[in-house]
C-alpha cells in the first residue's frame, strides 16, 4: 500500500468514527441511564478525538499503524456506544478499557513485527558483508591489469639492485656486529640514477615505468587467469616485511635518540639566524629528547604491526601517517630525507588499497564490516615449519638483536657524534680576553675578521670558534655512517655564522693540540661514486691485513698524527666493533688534506686556557681563554648518548 493509499484509509476511518460518535450521542438505548451512558460516550468522544488529532499529526512512518488503531478504537467504542437495556452506569468504562488494551496490544504487535523486519535485514547485511569478506573468484579486466603493473612495481621497489648489498653479510664480523651493518641491511632503496632530477623520483619513475611495459607483455600472455588471490598474498608478505625491517631500523635511532642530537656547547652559542631551516627543525626535535623517543615508539610499533597479517591494517595506518608527516617536514625544511620517507607511504597506501572501501564503510557509513581476507593454507609440515622459523629469525634478528646493538652503540659509539673524550679539564665555553696574531694585538671588535671571539671545547674531540667572516655551509644532514670521529659533522652541518669546527687529536704529554677542519668540500657525483669504490677496496683490504697502522704521509706530517692503533684506543672497548675497526682504516687511508692548525694549550684547573701555535694559514697566533659558566634556558638532556 502506497504512502497516499494509506493516508486516504486512515481519513475514511476517521470520518466513520466522526459520524458513529454523532450518532451515539444523540440517541442512547432505550432503558439506559443517562449519565452512565453519558460518561462512557464522553470517554469515548475524548478517545476518538484524541486520535483522531494523532492521525492527523502521524508521519508517513507510522500512518498504517495508526489506521489500525482507530479501526480497533471504533469496533470497541461501537460494542460500548449503545449499551443494552438495564445496562450498569460502568458499561461505558469497561468499553474504553477494552479500547486501551486493544490499542495497547496493536503497538506491541507493531512494535513487534518492526524489530523482527530490522533483524532480518540486519542479518541479511551481515550475510552479506560475510560474503564480501572472501576474496573474488573472478576478477574485473582492469583489476588485473593494475595488478599486474603493481606486482612487477613493488618488486623492483624491493629487491636491492646494488650487488655490495648482497656481498655486505659476507663481510659482517657477526661476532660483533655495528648498528650501522644491520641499518644497511634494512635501509635501501632504488638508487641506479644519481642526481636524476624529479626530486629525487627519477628511479621510481624508471620502474613504474618497466612495470606499465611488463604489466602490458603479462596481459597479453595470460588472458584467460580469473584471479591472483595468491600472488596478491605474496606481494602483500613481501611489501609487509620490507616496509617492517625498513622502519624499524629507522625507529631505532629515535629509542635510543641519537639520530638528532642534543646540540653542542657550539651549538648553543650559535644565532638562531645563523641556522638553516633544516637544521631549526632538528634541534627542536633533539632539545626534547622523550619526543623522539615518542616518535621512534610510533614508527617501531608500525613495524611490529607489520609482522602479522591480522594486525598489518592497523600497522600500515600508523606508518601512513608517521611517515607521511616526515615527507612534509622534508619538503618544507628542505631535509634531504622525503624520497626515502615517501618509499614507506607508498608501501603504507598499497597495503590499505583494499581496506579503504572496508574502513568507509565502517567508519563512514557506521555498517557492519569485515574486512577482506587473503590468505593461504600450507599443507606440508615441513613448509609450515620453515615459515615460522623464517618469521621468527627475522624478527629475533631485527627486534631483539637490533635493539641491542643500537644500544651498545647509544652508550659507547653515539650514531652521529664523535665517539672519543675531549680533554676533560678543557671542556666549556670560554671568552678569548687576548688574542695575538704575529705578536700583534688585535682588540676585540665585532667587526674583527682575523680575532677569535670565542672558543668552545666539547665533552668529545672538538674544538669550535666563531670569526665574523662568512664559513661554507653543510648541507647534508650530519650523517651516521662515518667511522671515524672527524668525519662525523652534525656540529657543523646547516651552522654558519662564522663558527668554524676543528677534530683534534691531543699528545697529552706534551701538551699539544693538532688541529683539523671538519668541513670539506662536498665531490660531485661521479667523484663521490669513485671514491665509494675506492674506500671498499681499502675496507677489504684492511680486513685481510688484520687493520695495520697506517703510516704517516711525508709530504703532510699532520695527515694522521695518531697511528690507527692508537686511534682505536681512544675508544671505549665496547665500542670498538668490526665495522669501527674497518671504517677506522679505510677512511685514514682516504683521508685528504685539511685545513690544519699546531696550538700548545696550557691550564692549571681549566678556568684559563693559554692556546699558541700555528692557525691555518701558519700565522703565529697567541690567546688567553677564560672559562664562563654560562647558564641556558634549556634543561640538560636527561637522555645522554656516549660515555665522556
Amino acid at each position: 500500500m502506497s504512502v497516499t493509499e494509506k493516508t486516504a484509509g486512515a481519513e475514511s476511518d476517521t470520518a466513520k468514527a466522526t459520524d458513529a460518535k454523532n450518532t451515539a450521542g444523540s440517541a442512547p438505548a432505550t432503558g439506559a441511564n443517562p449519565n452512565g451512558g453519558g460518561n462512557a460516550m464522553t470517554g469515548a468522544n475524548s478517545a476518538v478525538n484524541s486520535i483522531e488529532a494523532d492521525t492527523q499529526a502521524a508521519s508517513s512512518d507510522n500512518i498504517t499503524a495508526k489506521a489500525e488503531e482507530l479501526n480497533a478504537v471504533n469496533a470497541a467504542r461501537a460494542a460500548g456506544s449503545a449499551p443494552a437495556t438495564g445496562a450498569t452506569p460502568n458499561r461505558g468504562g469497561n468499553a474504553m478499557t477494552g479500547v486501551n488494551n486493544a490499542v495497547t496490544s496493536d503497538n506491541n504487535a507493531a512494535q513487534t513485527a518492526a524489530n523482527q523486519t530490522a533483524a532480518a535485514q540486519s542479518a541479511s547485511a551481515n550475510q552479506a558483508a560475510l560474503e564480501d569478506s572472501k576474496p573474488p573468484l573472478v576478477w574485473k579486466s582492469y583489476q588485473k591489469i593494475a595488478f599486474r603493473i603493481a606486482f612487477i612495481f613493488f618488486v623492483l621497489m624491493t629487491i636491492p639492485e646494488n650487488p655490495q648489498w648482497y656481498t655486505q653479510f659476507f663481510q659482517f664480523d657477526w661476532t660483533s656486529l655495528h648498528y650501522r651493518d644491520l641499518y644497511d641491511v634494512a635501509r635501501f632503496q632504488p638508487m641506479f640514477i644519481r642526481g636524476g632530477g624529479y626530486y629525487g623520483y627519477a628511479e621510481w619513475l624508471v620502474l613504474f615505468a618497466v612495470a606499465i611495459v611488463g604489466g602490458l607483455i603479462w596481459t597479453a600472455a595470460d588472458k584467460k587467469r580469473k584471479e591472483y588471490n595468491v600472488l596478491y598474498y605474496w606481494l602483500t608478505v613481501i611489501v609487509r616485511y620490507r616496509a617492517a625491517i625498513g622502519i624499524i631500523g629507522f625507529a631505532f635511532t629515535k629509542v635510543l635518540p641519537v639520530q638528532m642530537p642534543y646540540p653542542s656547547t657550539g651549538i648553543l652559542n650559535t644565532n638562531f639566524g645563523d641556522l638553516t631551516a633544516q637544521k631549526i627543525y632538528w634541534l627542536s626535535i633533539s632539545v626534547v629528547p622523550w619526543y623522539q623517543v615518542f616518535a621512534g615508539i610510533v614508527e617501531l610499533s608500525a613495524g611490529v604491526l607489520l609482522f602479522f597479517r591480522k594486525t598489518a591494517t592497523l600497522g600500515a595506518i600508523i606508518l601512513f601517517g608517521a611517515l607521511g608527516d616526515i615527507v612534509y617536514v622534508n619538503f618544507a625544511y628542505d631535509g634531504g630525507v622525503h624520497v626515502y620517507s615517501s618509499y614507506f607511504v607508498l608501501f603504507a597506501l598499497f597495503l590499505l588499497a583494499k581496506d579503504i572501501p572496508k574502513i568507509y564503510n565502517l567508519f563512514i557509513l557506521e555498517r557492519y564490516t569485515v574486512p577482506v581476507n587473503f590468505d593461504i593454507e600450507i599443507r606440508e609440515k615441513w613448509l609450515r615449519i620453515t615459515r615460522v622459523a623464517l618469521k621468527s629469525g627475522v624478527i629475533v634478528l631485527f627486534l631483539f638483536v637490533f635493539f641491542y646493538i643500537q644500544l651498545n652503540n647509544f652508550l659507547y659509539d653515539p650514531y652521529k657524534q664523535p665517539a672519543a673524550k675531549g680533554i676533560s679539564k678543557l671542556r666549556g665555553y670560554y671568552q678569548v680576553s687576548e688574542f695575538r696574531i704575529n705578536n700583534q694585538v688585535i682588540p676585540y671588535s665585532p667587526q674583527d675578521s682575523l680575532r677569535w671571539q670565542e672558543v668552545t671545547f666539547e665533552k668529545w674531540t672538538t674544538l669550535t670558534f666563531k670569526q665574523n667572516r662568512p664559513v661554507p655551509l653543510d648541507l647534508s644532514n650530519g650523517g651516521g655512517s662515518p667511522m671515524r670521529d672527524i668525519n662525523r659533522t652534525f656540529e657543523i652541518a646547516g651552522v654558519g655564522g662564522g663558527r668554524r669546527v676543528f677534530y683534534y687529536e691531543a699528545d697529552t704529554i706534551n701538551h699539544i693540540l693538532y688541529l683539523k677542519d671538519k668541513y670539506r668540500a662536498p665531490l660531485d657525483f661521479a667523484k663521490r661514486n669513485k671514491k665509494s669504490k675506492s674506500a671498499e677496496k681499502i675496507k677489504n683490504l684492511s680486513a685481510k691485513t688484520n687493520d695495520k697502522p697506517q703510516k704517516k704521509s711525508k709530504n703532510d706530517p699532520q695527515k694522521n698524527f695518531l697511528t690507527a692503533q692508537q686511534e682505536y684506543e681512544q675508544l671505549d672497548p665496547a665500542g670498538l666493533t668490526g665495522r669501527r675497526l674497518k671504517g677506522i682504516s679505510a677512511e685514514r687511508a682516504m683521508e685528504t688534506a685539511r685545513k690544519s692548525m699546531t696550538l700548545h694549550y696550557s691550564s692549571v684547573d681549566g678556568k684559563e686556557v693559554i692556546l699558541s701555535g700555528l692557525n691555518e694559514n701558519r700565522d703565529s697566533v697567541y690567546m688567553i681563554l677564560h672559562r664562563i659558566d654560562k647558564k641556558y634556558a634549556l634543561k640538560s638532556s636527561t637522555l645522554n648518548a656516549g660515555k665522556y
